[in-house]
């Protein structure tokens, strides 16, 4: 594997999973939902031969928790001021 391909990877890894999530979860309203299909896409990118360095693995993990994270906030803040309204 040349090192760029690694850095790129490295550097995809590390955002694109998190950004997924948010984005999944601004589709389906609902943060579960997002993390859900964002871990069947890595998970199918895997099975094709994609990701095989154990670096790629904890990069995308890391992600996804951030991801999963700010979208759990997302959807809290997003149902406050649902309520808000209604009241």
């Amino acid at each position: 594997m040349d090192i760029a391909t690694l850095e790129t990877k490295l550097m995809l890894a590390l955002f694109l999973p998190g950004l997924l999530v948010v984005f999944f979860t601004r589709v389906t309203f609902h943060h579960y939902v997002g993390l859900a299909l964002t871990i069947a896409l890595i998970a199918a990118s895997v099975y094709a031969g994609y990701t095989h360095n154990w670096i790629l693995y904890a990069a995308d993990a890391l992600s996804l928790t951030v991801g999963f994270w700010y979208a759990t906030l997302m959807v809290k803040k997003a149902r406050r001021q649902g309520k808000q309204v209604d009241e």
